[in-house]
């Protein structure tokens, strides 16, 4: 289960090393929006020696790249770098539905067996729903490869895309037009039964708030959340964390219904519980494991 996902510019130096000891489920080393396009070069080079690195070290989080969208032009240099890095999986940006991640498997794919990398090793994190045709395209995900891990989405770069003031009102909640593309990236992952990955908190500072918008994120589906500063990893983690209450109910109403197999709906504590409590409580535990 990946609670917190770090970003990390490529050419960060002592920042990457400081994203390892943060504490967080992934490290994402980013080659798209913090890397200007005349360091795009030195930074593929820096990832690629970084992964190198740090591949094979026991305890380590997830090693994730976000490479450039594919109507940049710079994917496939991208790709040719750090393939042989064997990261855990990449960030693909700008995922305009299920076709993009077809096409992106399949580079993928030749650059694997170019480098003598085990097929479909590395996976895929769609960012789904940051631009208006990728909101539109958001219900075909479902079955497009193998190799995708879940779903999440991105209000900056959708805003700007629709000319907008802001995505946040005066007390820091979306406004509707986000709201909606929050909610197509939920029912987009249910609907590709994949997990949903909140976006950045980018008011780093703000811890409560940050504390604030993850419990709702918690509340509605979401799995884990995306991270843009270290000190932001702890609070992600202990919201997206199962408490020992939490886990103890999950295990009672597993254990009711398995009394129980033919029941519809079974009785704990004088509270009635039917199948889709069940469903919740297995995956919940079901996240204790993975």
């Amino acid at each position: 289960m990946m609670r917190s996902l770090l970003f990390v510019p490529a050419d960060g130096g002592s920042k990457l090393d400081k994203a390892m000891a943060s504490g967080a489920d992934a490290v994402i080393i980013d080659l798209e929006d913090s890397i200007v396009p005349e360091r795009k070069t030195e930074a593929r080079a820096g990832a690629l020696a970084f992964l190198r690195a740090n591949r094979n070290k026991k305890d380590r989080p997830r090693l994730l790249v976000r490479i450039n969208g594919l109507d940049t032009g710079m994917t496939d240099a991208d790709l040719d770098v750090i393939v042989a890095g064997q990261p855990d999986a990449v960030v693909f940006p700008k995922a305009e539905g299920g076709p993009t991640v077809v096409h992106l498997d399949a580079k993928l794919t030749a650059r694997e067996a170019a480098a003598d990398v085990p097929e479909r090793q590395i996976k895929i994190l769609a960012q789904a729903v940051e631009s208006a045709a990728g909101l539109f395209a958001a219900g075909t995900f479902r079955g497009a490869s193998e190799r995708l891990i879940g779903l999440t989405w991105g209000p900056e770069d959708l805003s700007a895309e629709l000319g907008a003031e802001t995505n946040r009102d005066a007390q820091g909640k979306l406004t509707e037009p986000y709201r909606f593309a929050r909610s197509t990236c939920l029912y987009a992952a249910a609907a590709a039964k994949l997990p949903a990955i909140e976006t950045v908190y980018v008011d780093f500072r703000n811890t409560q708030g940050l504390r604030s918008d993850t419990e709702d994120a918690r509340r509605d589906g979401f799995t884990g959340r995306l991270a843009i500063h270290p000190a932001q990893v702890p609070i992600i983690n202990e919201v997206f964390t199962p408490t020992a209450e939490q886990i103890e109910k999950a295990k009672a109403i597993v254990a009711a219904f398995s009394a129980q197999p033919g029941a519809g709906a079974v009785g704990i504590d004088g509270k009635m519980y039917d199948r889709p409590h069940l469903v919740r409580a297995q995956r919940l535990l079901a996240s204790l494991k993975a």
